[in-house]
């Protein structure tokens, strides 16, 4: 299954032509008109449903099917199109033997190396004939909390198991256990006054947020629990003016529940606590966003994944993750989904990276994938 060199260079071309499309989560209409023009140029139909609004997009999700052989399984190959917002232009350029951004800002790697593959491998199963059935979906606004693979209609899909290549690790590690995410959200309210004459008269709402915050437990708690707030915002344009409004969003994750929902709990007893200790009001938001998972070892699509590794020549290693993929949505949905390594690199950084190697390495394994599955499904 070694990729000739035309599929070699195809895939790196059309991988750097979708980092040319600027797709940050909400605005991906223009490369999911790139991908469907692909998809119909193979010959195949491509549905678009009409999560946009749902997920907060321009567009909705993208699905197209190929038929297998009668009585194979159908596999599900999934990448989403969107990107985190660029901090830079977006300018591929391959220096030794490297895709990066020509400016300081994210390449697209994540999670268009994926796109790229699974268009390829979608060549490869039209040219060679179907091992499998496959179902391609192209989901929205997955760096928005997965709105897009949430807000799409599960029993749309037939497959069997599925996949995801969405973990900016060497190729060769299998994303055994996903964390449950959780996002809090306060609103401090206080009283505002002139800091210089009347400033017992205000209620510093900025205070009781940074006391909040200073009462929270962050970073790594344990092995498989972390929390962070990542923004605070508050006061107004004057120095000399008690602030009455601040917002803080933090979030919380762990691959145990239970552990998880304890300590949302004590983060908002610690957000009570602050706006107390200033006599402010608060509002506090606490959403689930996504919920965790953890692989069996032996499940079919475990072992088509082990499978198709070992036959690209990559040992595999099991690992578990503190991020999130659309793998969380179809769990949570009862469909078997394994999150692979991509190869790439740094992704959401501003040196985020792939090797044109990795990338070809990765369409090695996607085209095992099928015929792995069917296997491991019939023993």
């Amino acid at each position: 299954m070694t990729p000739t060199e035309a599929q070699r260079r195809r895939l790196n071309d059309v991988f750097a032509q979708l980092c040319c499309i600027e797709s940050p989560f909400g605005h991906e209409r223009a490369c999911a008109d790139r991908v469907t023009a692909e998809l119909r140029a193979m010959g195949l139909e491509v549905e678009e449903d009409d999560a946009g609004p749902a997920a907060g997009s321009e567009c909705g999700n993208l699905l197209a099917r190929m038929a297998g052989p009668e009585g194979a399984p159908t596999v599900l190959l999934c990448a989403h199109l969107d990107t985190v917002v660029p901090q830079a232009p977006i300018e591929p350029v391959l220096e030794e033997g490297v895709w990066r951004n020509r400016h300081a800002g994210i390449l697209g790697a994540d999670n268009k190396a994926a796109v790229a593959v699974i268009l390829e491998v979608a060549r490869a199963q039209l040219e060679r004939g179907p091992q499998t059935g496959l179902e391609l979906l192209f989901t929205v606004c997955e760096e928005n909390a997965l709105r897009g693979a949430k807000a799409f209609e599960r029993s749309r899909l037939r497959a069997d198991c599925g996949y995801v290549f969405d973990h900016a690790t060497a190729i060769g590690e299998i994303i055994m256990a996903s964390p449950t995410y959780f996002r809090l959200n306060a609103e401090f309210h206080g009283a505002s006054a002139h800091a210089g004459i009347r400033p017992e008269d205000g209620r510093n709402a900025i205070a009781a947020a940074a006391a909040a915050v200073a009462g929270m437990r962050l970073g790594r708690l344990d092995p498989e629990t972390t929390a962070n707030v990542g923004s605070i915002q508050g006061g107004s344009a004057s120095v000399n003016v008690v602030p009455d409004r601040c917002r803080i969003e933090a979030e919380a994750r762990s691959l145990d529940d239970g552990r998880v929902e304890e300590l949302v709990a004590e983060m908002v007893d610690r957000v009570h606590d602050g706006a107390n200790a200033f006599e402010c009001d608060v509002d506090v938001s606490v959403e689930r966003l996504f919920s965790g998972y953890r692989e069996k070892a032996s499940s079919a699509a475990v072992v088509a994944a082990e499978a198709a590794l070992r036959g690209a020549g990559f040992e595999p290693r099991r690992i578990v993750t503190g991020g999130g993929s659309d793998a969380n949505v179809f769990h949570a949905a009862g469909l078997p989904c394994v999150n692979l390594a991509n190869g790439t690199r740094a992704n959401h950084q501003p040196d985020e990276s792939v090797a044109a190697s990795a990338l070809e390495d990765m369409l090695r394994v996607a085209l095992l994938l099928p015929s792995a599955v069917a296997e491991a499904l019939a023993s």
